[in-house]
């Protein structure tokens, strides 16, 4: 397949929307060939353990690849992330979430398989990324209160504590506000409750002097939010009737 040769420019949802995939796939090798050869090894690792895992996933019209491949490509690119663990949780933030059992294995028993599914993930790409990726996994819901506000109570606990997860977190939060009029049908107004009473919470968090990123990537994801929150409002906000 022939990609234009300012790929590695393009914004990544012209890629998704006009080369999809595999589009995305080649962005990402573009991204990491400035990586050292251990890098990149871990990072493909990471991208094939991700695809595995997540093959029959969709996500609205999309395969859930993309969202995971642009959460990474805008670390690498955007955000200036040259921290391979973080870009690698980035790739495997949904795993346990999403695929515990199939990362726990034959040997897990219980009803929680979160901490064999993260054992596993550190002992192949090491503690430190399992940790990342237990900071982003959401935790089990109580059946009896709101899930969205157990949602947002999670995510600013969790980012409180652990400056690296909140560039993954942020990048996520990202794809799927901004990314919200890529959407289609009812969840593009259940994602828009969901997700607007956070932007001041993650306006805080990358506001913070030990978020790791430059003031200029702080001002630039500062911009990502107003542009999801005006997407917000623009989706929730109905103007007022005049009589």
């Amino acid at each position: 397949m022939d990609f234009p040769p300012y790929l590695g420019s393009m914004p990544m949802h012209a890629i998704t929307e006009i080369h999809g995939e595999p589009g995305l796939l080649e962005r990402f090798r573009l991204e990491i060939r400035s990586f050292d050869e251990t890098a990149q090894e871990r990072l493909t690792a990471a991208l094939d353990l991700a695809a595995e895992l997540h093959r029959d996933d969709r996500r609205v019209r999309e395969p859930y690849l993309n969202h995971l491949l642009r959460v990474a490509i805008r670390m690498m690119h955007h955000y200036q992330v040259r921290d391979v663990d973080v870009i690698v949780a980035g790739l495997l933030h949904d795993t346990v979430e999403d695929h515990s059992a199939e990362l726990a294995g034959a040997h897990a028993a219980g009803d929680d398989l979160t901490p064999a599914a993260l054992a596993t993930l550190a002992a192949r790409f090491g503690p430190r990324v399992a940790r990342l990726v237990a900071a982003v996994t959401n935790p089990r819901y109580d059946p009896t209160r709101d899930r969205d506000e157990q949602y947002r109570e999670h995510v600013a606990a969790s980012l409180d504590r652990d400056p690296w997860a909140r560039v993954i977190k942020v990048s996520d939060f990202t794809d799927n506000g901004v990314g919200v009029i890529h959407t289609v049908g009812p969840k593009v107004e259940s994602s828009a409750r969901k997700y607007r009473p956070l932007v001041p919470v993650y306006r805080e968090l990358v506001t913070r002097p030990d978020t790791p990123l430059s003031a200029a990537v702080k001002a630039h994801i500062l911009g990502q939010l107003d542009l999801a929150e005006e997407r917000f409002s623009a989706i929730l906000d109905q103007p007022a009737h005049h009589h």
